[in-house]
């Protein structure tokens, strides 16, 4: 009973947070285990998206624009109708994908993290990248890169046979985290964070009724530029963020209707609960100085 209370503060406390009121399992209080941060290095990574947990996950509603979201989002400032999904990052690779500690990023200008004014800590560059794309016409209708904190949220489908939790810290502005990816691990953005949503309602760009393709694409290429010689490269030459075993499969898509009427709430995520390792994973990316 203590622990089916605690979770029930802990998720009210982070719908309130977010505008949201959000299903959760009753289970656990969320919290993650030490694991003693033992990095598994002995040969790569291989990053996917889950897309069966982004087309479960995905709903739309009406809420209000938190400040940060007004502030690094471009949105404008009031109330709107939103596509929120998940998106979940699962690492079936041999080795982590290890970072370690933003701040040490930070003191060697390495240029894979930066700092986000509105929550006051650092972000991780060039982490997904997020679709919108029309069925009818082929047209990418909306998109925006993420970058946040990577730790081990939950273990992988399809993946190796994943160990102790490795990565369980974002860090501050002022104190060290420990981010990372453990094989046979996923990481997990969960919908209810400001950054994982399209305005459907922006008065500049309107989001019209139809057929949509959700995509969501984890350590996308880029082209290199300055600063960019030890990136690792893929077969066409464009840079990524990690060196990974295969990069063709770092996409997951989903099928997306926008109804006539966006005020109304529609979508597979109303009934999608939080489960205690996405709530734990929220309150740890969400922790501020």
């Amino acid at each position: 009973m203590r622990s089916y209370v605690l979770l029930v503060v802990a998720a009210a406390l982070l719908a309130s947070a977010c505008n949201s009121l959000e299903r959760t399992t009753a289970s656990a209080s969320p919290a993650f285990a030490s694991s003693g941060n033992v990095p598994d290095l002995d040969g790569l990574p291989d990053l996917t998206v889950d897309a069966k947990k982004l087309a479960h996950s995905w709903l739309i509603r009406v809420e209000d624009m938190s400040q940060c979201s007004v502030i690094e989002g471009g949105v404008s400032p009031g109330t709107h109708s939103v596509l929120r999904f998940t998106a979940t990052t699962p690492n079936i690779g041999t080795a982590d994908v290890f970072v370690g500690d933003p701040l040490a990023h930070v003191a060697a200008n390495d240029g894979m993290f930066e700092y986000a004014l509105c929550h006051d800590h650092y972000h991780f560059r060039h982490y997904a990248t997020y679709e919108l794309i029309s069925v009818a016409t082929g047209a990418v209708v909306m998109a925006a890169k993420r970058g946040f904190c990577m730790v081990d949220v939950t273990p992988a489908a399809g993946g190796p046979p994943g160990g102790k939790r490795t990565y369980d810290s974002c860090g501050t502005r002022s104190s060290p985290g420990f981010q990372g990816i453990s094989a046979g691990w996923a990481d997990s953005y969960s919908r209810v964070l400001d950054g994982q949503f399209f305005v459907l309602d922006e008065p500049a760009a309107p989001v019209s009724p139809g057929e949509y393709i959700l995509r969501v694409t984890v350590n996308p290429a880029f082209v290199c530029g300055d600063g960019d010689a030890a990136r690792p490269r893929d077969a066409d030459g464009l840079c990524h963020m990690f060196a990974e075993s295969d990069y063709t499969n770092n996409v997951g898509e989903a099928a997306i209707t926008i109804p006539d009427d966006v005020k109304l709430a529609s979508g597979p995520g109303l009934s999608d609960a939080l489960s205690p390792d996405e709530l734990a994973a929220i309150m740890t990316k969400t922790q501020h100085n």
